[in-house]
C-alpha cells in the first residue's frame, strides 16, 4: 500500500512540476484566404473555372480561411 502512495505522489509531483515548466501555448491557428471561386465581369462564375483563376477578364474571390476550413467569425468582409 505504501508504495502506491509513494508512486502516486511521484506522478503528482511530476505533473506539477510540468505544468510550470511546459505552460500551454496559445492556439497558432493560421488563417490565410483560400481561393473559393471565380467570377467574370458580369458577375457570373465561369464553368471549369472554380475554385481558382486561370485566364485574363477574370476576378478571384477569396475567403480567409482557418487549416479546419472554416471562415472564422469577424475575418472575412
Amino acid at each position: 500500500m505504501s508504495k502506491r502512495r509513494i508512486a502516486a505522489g511521484i506522478s503528482a509531483a511530476a505533473a506539477a512540476v510540468a505544468m510550470v515548466l511546459l505552460p500551454a501555448s496559445p492556439a497558432l491557428a493560421k488563417i490565410q484566404p483560400v481561393d473559393v471561386a471565380c467570377t467574370n465581369q458580369g458577375g457570373n462564375q465561369p464553368g471549369g473555372q472554380q475554385p481558382s483563376c486561370q485566364g485574363g477578364g477574370l476576378t478571384q474571390e477569396t475567403q480567409n480561411q482557418n487549416p479546419a476550413g472554416q471562415a472564422p467569425p469577424g475575418q472575412n468582409p
